[in-house]
């Protein structure tokens, strides 16, 4: 089922998830990885449960159901990683820019250091003037 399809079945049958009671899918994008894996893990475990308790093959629509929330939480849990690897490429770019610029402003500071007095003079004066 496409994640369009995913979202609109859940919204037409108000699916929600047993997470210290009853929660909404706008409530699993404020928990944590850790919370939507214990989710994740006992979705599974009731679909486990679900295929051994039948001898046919036929889907109910509480398998249908399971499924469903199986794949809105694994959907959820995939964009949330993406966008934690993102801040933390981020962080990371962010942290080799500064590392960067501190190293030209110290060869800046060098260059003017290894600078002549006449050329450190003129310097002076074309601030001045």
């Amino acid at each position: 089922m496409a994640v369009e399809n995913i979202f609109e079945y859940e919204t037409r049958n108000k699916i929600r998830f047993s997470f210290r009671g009853l929660i909404s899918v706008e409530d699993l994008w404020d928990l944590s990885l850790n919370n939507l894996d214990s989710i994740y893990k006992d979705l599974k475990k009731q679909s486990k449960q679900s295929e051994e308790e039948s001898l046919l093959n036929i889907k109910t629509q509480e398998d249908e159901l399971l499924n469903v929330q199986i794949e809105i939480v694994k959907y959820i849990v995939s964009v949330k990683l993406a966008e934690k690897e993102a801040r933390e490429k981020a962080t990371a770019k962010k942290a080799q820019k500064q590392k960067i610029m501190s190293i030209i402003a110290a060869k800046q500071d060098e260059a003017l250091q290894n600078s002549s007095i006449d050329d450190l003079q003129k310097m002076l004066d074309e601030l001045d003037g």
